[in-house]
């Protein structure tokens, strides 16, 4: 927002859309009303509603987490209980705490590999890998092969 505040010589920002980093743009535009805007403040620092952006990218954002593999319960309750007890750990024995990640760090390691290894022999596509994380086509692909090539 900040580039198109016609601060700078840049030009003014005539409409806000939703956006995320995975590449989405929302649709909707949401028009700015210069005339009720200070003109030398930052648009980051006006009283700009933002209420129908955020809404469209919240919308964006169900329909990733939908779309997304969802987790079997177990997996879910223990990640939860995982992260209860490192947090824990952390305030009252961070060495503990460091220990944990450590090994945790190690075993991500390998069962990554694997699965990157998995992905490729099956030849899935990194669309279909994309969704199942969530994520952008170039984000899972990095992701996949930070597995592969550490």
């Amino acid at each position: 927002m900040a580039a198109y505040d016609g601060r700078f010589g840049r030009p003014k920002a005539a409409l806000l859309r939703g956006a995320c980093a995975c590449g989405w743009r929302g649709a909707a535009e949401h028009p700015l009303d210069w005339t009720v805007l200070v003109d030398r403040t930052p648009l980051y620092e006006a009283d700009v509603d933002l209420a129908g952006p955020i809404a469209d990218y919240q919308a964006h954002l169900t329909v990733v987490r939908d779309a997304a593999v969802p987790l079997p319960g177990p997996l879910t309750a223990l990640l939860t209980a995982l992260t209860e007890n490192l947090e824990t750990a952390a305030v009252k024995d961070p060495l503990v705490a460091l220990k944990a990640l450590a090994d945790l760090r190690y075993l991500i390691a390998g069962v990554g590999a694997d699965a990157a290894c998995a992905v490729q022999a099956g030849r899935i596509p990194m669309e279909t890998v994309a969704t199942a994380l969530g994520t952008s086509e170039a984000a899972a692909r990095r992701y996949v092969n930070s597995y592969r090539h550490p």
